[in-house]
């Protein structure tokens, strides 16, 4: 088990790996799902044997208000139907955390309840933000659950330039859900499972 890592130069290297995935040109991308609110891509990911994906869509809101409700806090819970419990188990400054999270099963359960343990940051960037995280070995795993492993993942958040109360969500996941499973049925559940995070996600800002 490992201690909690030093947060600055863990922060800054998440960064910089979010960034370098932000500028992959657009021929490298391949379509995996689209839908009336967002469009899915993928390919094939340099930390793992699976993928990184891209989700992309129009946010009806502002900046801010759209990651408060994506990072770790007290929104979280309330709308993604994915998430069945968030703990903060340590924070080191306003925009730095450690959580723990657990996830519901998927796929009729072929895709078992998950448990991940993230430390996550919060930055500037260009008129909006980012937001990301990475996974730690950290803490006992809870029995029932397996401990799945996020890689570098984020979301930028920027508003429109020709219309600032609407901004644009671009996020990378790359997620090994681990344990036993084909991985036909994970590629079918993450694409699926990214454009329905935009779809509540809007529900959400909407009440």
């Amino acid at each position: 088990m490992e201690l909690l890592p030093d947060s600055a130069p863990l922060a800054a290297k998440l960064q910089n790996a979010l960034l370098q995935y932000h500028g992959i040109g657009d021929s490298k991308w391949r379509v995996a799902r689209k839908t009336k609110d967002a469009t899915v891509w993928r390919k094939p990911s340099e930390e793992f044997s699976g993928y990184l994906y891209k989700a992309q869509g129009v946010v009806e809101d502002v900046t801010n208000r759209i990651v408060d409700h994506i990072r770790p806090g007290p929104y979280r819970l309330d709308w993604d139907s994915l998430m069945t419990t968030l703990d903060i188990v340590e924070t080191f400054e306003e925009n730095c955390c450690v959580m723990r999270y657990t996830t519901a099963g998927q796929l009729w359960n072929i895709i078992a309840p998950r448990e991940f343990v993230d430390f996550s940051y919060t930055t500037s960037y260009e008129d909006g933000l980012l937001t990301c995280g990475i996974s730690l070995d950290y803490g006992e795993v809870r029995p029932n659950f397996v401990r799945g492993f996020n890689h570098p993942c984020g979301w930028f958040c920027v508003p429109l330039k020709d219309n600032p109360s609407h901004s644009l969500l671009t996020g990378y996941i790359q997620t090994e859900l681990r344990g036993m499973l084909p991985q036909s049925a994970v590629d079918t559940a993450m694409a699926s499972t990214l454009a329905n995070f935009y779809s509540d996600l809007k529900k959400a800002l909407k009440t």
